[in-house]
């Protein structure tokens, strides 16, 4: 008798500690907040809602021509950049131009790895860029580069400004239409990034 009680007592005993310890369920009810794209503020949605709007690991057409867009893009400003070293009369313009190739550069490898993941290949070096936002024209850079000292420091500024807005803008329409979350994750930091040399160099403009 008394071990048919004491089996009695571990088995529920047992019982017990199985039903304290099982999971709770993963069925979530509670909202969720979703923050808002550039110049929007967050909502708060439902988490069968939060499911669909997470960034996608696939590429459609507006991430594609984001990547290869901006690659022309980066270039330019890399053929502006490397003049400032032997044209350039501020020093504080010629660290910018260093650091705008420093972080261009790579961003210009990472989006050509980018796109032959994709099975794509990089632009060619004499791709058209007449309807990209903020692009030079021809006759805007031959004038860079034959400028020099004050003259070169007011016209690089002016056409920098122009080029990293063009960037912002670009980077707002994929953030709105693309869907491949590293595409995402790059045009944040490029919007974070070239902001932050835009307000830097509107600075240098009103101090010419």
């Amino acid at each position: 008798m008394r071990v048919a009680l004491v089996v009695v007592a571990t088995i529920l005993f047992l019982s017990a500690c199985s039903t304290e310890t099982a999971p709770p369920s993963a069925q979530s009810t509670a909202p969720v907040i979703a923050p808002g794209r550039p110049g929007e503020v967050a909502k708060t949605i439902s988490p069968s809602e939060a499911a669909t709007i997470v960034p996608s690991p696939t590429a459609n057409a507006a991430d594609v021509k984001y990547v290869q867009d901006m690659i022309v893009h980066h270039r330019q400003a890399l053929d502006m950049a490397v003049l400032a070293p032997s044209r350039a009369d501020s020093g504080k313009l010629k660290g910018l131009a260093a650091r705008i190739k420093d972080a261009q550069g790579p961003e210009i490898q990472y989006m050509t790895a980018w796109l032959q993941q994709q099975g794509l290949q990089a632009p060619d070096h004499h791709t058209g860029h007449t309807n990209m936002p903020g692009m030079a024209t021809p006759e805007q850079m031959e004038a860079l580069r034959a400028a020099s000292g004050k003259d070169f420091d007011r016209l690089f500024l002016t056409l920098m400004i122009a080029h990293h807005r063009g960037a912002l803008t670009m980077s707002e329409q994929v953030l709105v239409s693309g869907s491949h979350i590293k595409v995402e994750e790059l045009a944040n930091d490029v919007s974070v990034t070239q902001s932050g040399e835009i307000r830097r160099m509107l600075e240098m403009q009103a101090a010419l």
